[in-house]
């Protein structure tokens, strides 16, 4: 009830989920320096303050929870917020409180650019520029990717890639988990 929907929940039955992952958890860094900063300067300065200070020692102590909530209410948005990549469309659910569901369809995109810093090159993440008839989507810039590579290849073939062959797999796969599904009695 209180809990975000699922993002497979707003699928529909004829799509294929091709990925479905969250942003790395390098887009938390600036995030996690700025609270241990905000924190080590409120215990800082709570011990240089003389003991008899004990309101200012007690509002610096309310700011220092107030800065932890604020973390922990990032780290819940971010671990909430996901990408998903089905063969129809690009969606990305976010939202602790108002659920937020952005998506375009891939059979708008018209160009994709990939790029990847030297600091996504070391921690393993990287941005896709997503680029549609001339106009700016909501999706146009999905940066903070994991394995960037292997996504900018699934999109890569989802977008350019043989449409036929892509139905046929998609037929097989839907044939082999309904097979699956089924017990055979003998």
């Amino acid at each position: 009830m209180f809990s975000p929907r699922d993002s497979d929940e707003y699928l529909l039955d004829t799509e294929r989920r091709v990925i479905r992952v969250r942003r790395h958890w390098a887009s938390l860094l600036w995030d996690i320096f700025e609270a241990m900063a905000l924190l080590a300067g409120a215990v800082m300065i709570s011990y240089l303050l003389p003991p008899d200070a004990w309101i200012i020692q007690n509002l610096l102590w309310y700011a220092a929870l107030v800065i932890l909530l604020r973390f922990a209410y990032i780290v819940i948005d971010w671990w909430v917020e996901r990408l998903v990549i089905t063969d129809k469309r690009f969606m990305i659910t976010s939202g602790v409180f108002t659920t937020k569901v952005a998506m375009m369809p891939v059979t708008k995109v018209t160009d994709l650019t990939f790029e990847r810093t030297m600091t996504g090159r070391m921690l393993g993440y990287g941005t896709i520029v997503v680029e549609s008839a001339g106009q700016i989507q909501a999706l146009n810039k999905i940066e903070y990717l994991p394995k960037p590579e292997q996504i900018n290849d699934a999109i890569s073939e989802l977008v350019f890639g043989d449409k036929k062959a892509q139905a046929e797999r998609f037929t097989m796969m839907k044939a082999k988990k309904q097979t699956a599904g089924k017990k055979i009695i003998g």
